[in-house]
């Protein structure tokens, strides 16, 4: 805890614990779905689904689709981590794309999909309830 916390008559509560742990997410998410973009981009035969295709778009769109998520999670989860206005925002929006995105990975991942939109719903909300506890400080 700051002086400066103590003087302005505010100090932060255990939540503010919280959001930081949503930007670490948000970073481990966003590198674990780089991983996921580049594997699909550099091996369509790792991903297994009985019609070829997910539910939109092949690997490859896929493998990009990811690729480009999670290195918008990685330094969103940077500006969470800062306490910045805009990754909090940026955080709930990524979020939320990112949990719709491993919808459509379902098919070629069931378990790890569920896991990540798990993993997004606890981001999401951390920073709605307790963001601002993060950017006041």
């Amino acid at each position: 805890m700051d002086s400066r916390d103590i003087r302005a008559g505010r100090t932060p509560s255990a939540w503010a614990g919280w959001v930081v742990f949503a930007g670490t997410m948000a970073i481990i998410v966003g590198v674990f779905n780089i991983i996921q973009g580049l594997v699909a981009l550099f091996d369509d035969q790792y991903f297994v689904v009985a019609s070829g295709d997910l539910l939109v778009f092949d690997f490859t769109a896929w493998g990009w689709v990811h690729l480009l998520v999670g290195v918008v999670m990685v330094v969103v989860g940077l500006g969470i981590m800062r306490g910045s206005p805009w990754g909090l925002v940026a955080g709930v929006v990524i979020a939320g794309v990112n949990a719709i995105v491993q919808l459509g990975f379902l098919a070629a991942y069931p378990v790890w999909s569920i896991l990540i939109i798990a993993l997004d719903v606890v981001v999401i909300y951390a920073l709605i309830v307790h963001g601002r506890e993060l950017a006041d400080r």
